[in-house]
């Protein structure tokens, strides 16, 4: 099984896969996606919508009406919508993350793009992501979709991870490298 069938194995896979599939039928896949950008955005940015979807304390109710809320305030509407009150309704939205993962790695497959995870140290600008993307699209061979994340802890560089390689550049990786080194000499 490849990485990107792992990611949509299991029920998040399963509510991707699904949603997917209606958008292509609706040929609204870019919409769909612009949705969930746009709702990943805000996850990324509010703790409150975090622990909204991740608590067991709301109800299904009160979960469908904040979503509900909250993305007519953002504009967001149509089969992104439906799919999140259905979510919301089945007690899924704590898996929202893995589905909206699931969806991206869908999306890719089906432009024939590969996905990369790339952790730093600090948020990379407009200008530092085209040049990874040019890069890594020079080694593969084909468009690559460049999913972020932070991690302070690794202090500078990057981990890339492309399907099942790992490329560890990161600053952290290299100091206790040179500390193992150095318990040796020693």
């Amino acid at each position: 099984m490849s990485s990107s069938d792992s990611v949509i194995a299991g029920m998040p896979g399963r509510y991707a896969t699904a949603l997917f599939e209606l958008a292509q039928e609706a040929k609204q896949i870019d919409q769909v996606e612009g949705d969930l950008k746009s709702f990943q955005s805000m996850l990324d940015e509010s703790e409150d919508l975090v622990r909204l979807v991740r608590s067991p304390v709301f109800s299904a109710d009160d979960q469908r009406e904040a979503i509900a809320a909250i993305f007519e305030k953002a504009g967001i509407g149509g089969l992104t919508a439906n799919f999140f009150k259905l979510v919301a309704q089945n007690r899924r939205l704590f898996a929202i993350r893995d589905m909206l993962k699931a969806f991206r790695a869908l999306v890719a497959r089906h432009r024939g793009e590969v996905t990369a995870d790339v952790t730093s140290a600090v948020a990379l600008n407009d200008e530092q992501l085209k040049s990874l993307q040019d890069a890594l699209k020079g080694s593969i061979g084909k468009d690559v979709q460049i999913n972020t994340s932070v991690d302070p802890s690794l202090l500078g560089g990057l981990v890339v991870k492309v399907g099942s390689r790992m490329i560890d550049s990161s600053l952290r990786t290299k100091l206790n490298s040179l500390r193992v080194a150095m318990k040796e000499v020693g």
